[in-house]
């Protein structure tokens, strides 16, 4: 029973990652359009939980892209150098959406999870009750 509650600890635990990446993503669609603004990424990694013996979904620190971000031709900006030139935002909307979908996903795979725990515990203790 105590794996069965695991299970929970587990699910929870990468749908609070999603739940991160998707904050991420949003942010980084919100200032596609921002002159100088960088792309901002999280990765994840497992950490075993010692107490219960369970790998957990852990969010690693906020990246933020580190190449050269593009030279957009747009003389009439504010910001334009003398060539007429300035740093635009290193965010592809497609990927971004792309990485939206995928979070969805997958956040979606971990109610699932969640869920199907649930209703097994439900079970179970419905079971011991007669």
């Amino acid at each position: 029973m105590a794996d069965l509650f695991g299970v929970f600890s587990v699910a929870a635990s990468g749908m609070e990652a999603q739940s991160r990446r998707i904050r991420h993503v949003s942010e980084n669609i919100a200032n596609a359009d921002t002159p100088g603004y960088r792309r901002k990424t999280i990765d994840f990694h497992a950490t075993l939980d010692r107490a219960t013996g369970l790998a957990r979904v852990a969010v690693g620190p906020v990246e933020l892209h580190r190449g050269d971000l593009p030279k957009v031709y747009d003389p009439d900006h504010a910001l334009a150098d003398e060539a007429g030139y300035y740093e635009g935002s290193s965010v592809d909307r497609m990927i971004e959406i792309a990485d939206a979908r995928e979070a969805g996903r997958s956040y979606e795979a971990n109610l699932r999870m969640f869920d199907q725990a649930r209703q097994m515990s439900q079970s179970l203790l419905d079971l011991l009750r007669r």
